[in-house]
């Protein structure tokens, strides 16, 4: 797993946990989605720039059923709807801690927040959640309209089941991330900027130092930039996204990523294109994983 990406519970003891309050029953109020037509496409990529461990090619044609999905991911101003209706607990608040990017935080909560080994730019912060993405003292009063993070692929889950909607798979991710578009790079096209304007949401500047050049510090609000061509925003840079997949088809309990997020410079970590994959354990969670959801076609 790539930590320079996601830090998660695998390297760290394994805690069990009681199982979250039921949520109550399912919203009426569920969130518009796209309509997506499906159909045939090519899939994954071939890409001296990918990642062949991450499996991320071969390229190979994929079909995809009709289905809808949201034009943006999860906010925080959603996400404290469906709290405050089901009273749920997300894994971060029940462990107790979450992983946040050390830059970010304040001198005193960075001093009691020991680094992510191999990868000290992340920081296990005590009291990190999608309410205080920094840790204690920080909130989301001024970010309602940015996705919500720190959330596990188990918590995007109970919101799927509370909403109505479930996680997209990742060949549902990577068709309507790509927009119609057959196998660019981005879900615009080929190149990363356009006369010199950022295009998304991706580290600004020599990471990991503050992020310069007028972009984001941490994350975007949801409609940022651009839709592509079957109106998303956001697919790729921002935040992660989990899907309903496992990572390793046939094993493993690390859940798919995709997406990429305002972490990502390609000095080091280039997977902010379409094909690029990522996971992380399902009750983990960090200050650049969010989710976007998905349902049938009606």
């Amino acid at each position: 797993m790539p930590e320079c990406c996601t830090p998660g519970h695998a390297h760290l003891p394994v805690l069990t946990l009681a199982p979250s309050r039921p949520p109550a029953r399912p919203s009426r109020a569920v969130r518009q989605l796209l309509s997506l037509p499906g159909g045939r496409f090519l899939m994954g990529t071939d890409d001296p720039d990918g990642f062949p461990a991450d499996a991320e090619g071969p390229v190979r044609e994929v079909a995809v059923e009709p289905f809808r999905i949201a034009a943006t991911t999860v906010t925080n101003a959603q996400f404290a709807t469906f709290v405050k209706a089901t009273g749920h607990v997300t894994d971060a608040e029940r462990f107790g801690f979450s992983f946040t990017f050390g830059a970010f935080l304040e001198k005193d909560v960075a001093a009691m927040s020991p680094p992510v080994p191999g990868v000290p730019w992340w920081r296990t912060v005590d009291g990190a959640s999608w309410r205080h993405p920094e840790g204690p003292g920080s909130h989301v009063t001024d970010r309602q309209n940015h996705p919500v993070v720190h959330v596990s692929w188990h918590d995007a889950r109970t919101y799927c089941a509370w909403s109505g909607t479930r996680l997209p798979t990742e060949a549902e991710w990577e068709y309507a991330a790509r927009g119609g578009l057959e196998q660019r790079r981005y879900p615009w096209g080929d190149e990363l900027t356009a006369d010199g304007r950022s295009l998304c949401n991706i580290w600004q500047g020599d990471f990991p130092d503050l992020p310069t050049g007028g972009g984001h510090a941490g994350t975007a609000p949801v409609k940022s930039f651009r839709p592509n061509g079957f109106g998303l925003y956001n697919t790729v840079g921002n935040v992660w996204e989990w899907s309903a997949d496992p990572f390793t088809p046939g094993g493993g309990t690390a859940r798919a990523m995709r997406g990429g997020s305002y972490l990502c410079h390609d000095s080091y970590c280039n997977r902010y294109r379409v094909a690029a994959r990522s996971s992380n354990t399902p009750d983990s969670s960090t200050g650049n994983i969010g989710f976007r959801v998905a349902a049938d076609a009606d």
